[in-house]
């Protein structure tokens, strides 16, 4: 069994939140130390909110997500606040100076509908003047060309068993990729398979919901270093500002 406890704790595993290591979570971390009060949308098992925590942070701080075994870990922090929601639930009575979506989560919101309705929600929980902070990959680096069984990640979990993780892309239809990420024995016997739509957006659309929603791009990168959105970048970085 593989449940989703375990795919929980391998996601802390491949993916550790080190400010330290990783510029781009040097960059949240920095806006999150910074702002009297956090949102964390996506949240996941809540690792940057527990390391601002643990660095001081004495403001309010909440995590949405709407994975339960995720929220389960983030919950081992109590001095957080956690809900189980999407991104559409992001209410809060403009009560957050800060509201971020980082780990490419913003481009889970894959139709319009659902992308309105999610950033009407994260405008309404910022105050006046709040700021909004998330990425999204750019679609012209064409990430999912290099999401294919060659490229296979080896590692051993939290309960000492040997896996194999890789991720294959099904599908690229307009700006939506469909694609999966099998988890595996070390011997190649398939535990779990988990499968993803991902929307790619261009900066002049994503700035039309932006401004739609009441939001106004503040500051614009194309990588972590802080360097503008040029033709070979990889990322489309925002800081926006709630109008």
């Amino acid at each position: 069994m593989f449940t989703d406890a375990d795919a929980a704790a391998l996601y802390d595993l491949v993916n550790p939140w080190d400010p330290g290591q990783w510029p781009s979570d040097a960059f949240y971390d920095e806006l999150v130390r910074a702002a009297g009060s956090v949102l964390d949308v996506g949240c996941g098992t809540g690792a940057m909110l527990h390391l601002a925590r643990a660095h001081g942070h004495r403001g309010r701080l909440v995590g949405l997500d709407p994975d339960p075994a995720a929220l389960a870990r983030a919950r081992r922090r109590a001095d957080i606040e956690w809900v189980q929601g999407t991104a559409a639930d992001a209410r809060g009575d403009a009560a957050f100076d800060l509201a971020t979506i980082p780990g490419h989560a913003f481009q889970c919101l894959v139709d319009d509908a659902e992308l309105r309705a999610s950033l009407a929600a994260v405008h309404t929980a910022l105050r006046s003047g709040g700021r909004f902070a998330f990425e999204t990959r750019h679609p012209q680096a064409r990430a999912w060309e290099g999401w294919n069984p060659s490229a296979v990640s080896d590692l051993v979990d939290t309960a000492g068993r040997a896996l194999r993780l890789w991720h294959e892309t099904e599908s690229v239809v307009g700006d939506v990729v469909t694609f999966t990420g099998t988890t595996a024995t070390a011997e190649g016997t398939v535990l779990r398979v988990d499968r993803t739509r991902l929307r790619f957006l261009t900066e002049e659309v994503l700035d039309k919901f932006l401004a739609d929603a009441g939001f106004m791009a503040e500051a614009r990168y194309g990588d972590w270093d802080g360097g503008p959105v040029t033709g070979r970048s990889r990322e489309i970085i925002t800081l926006a500002r709630r109008r």
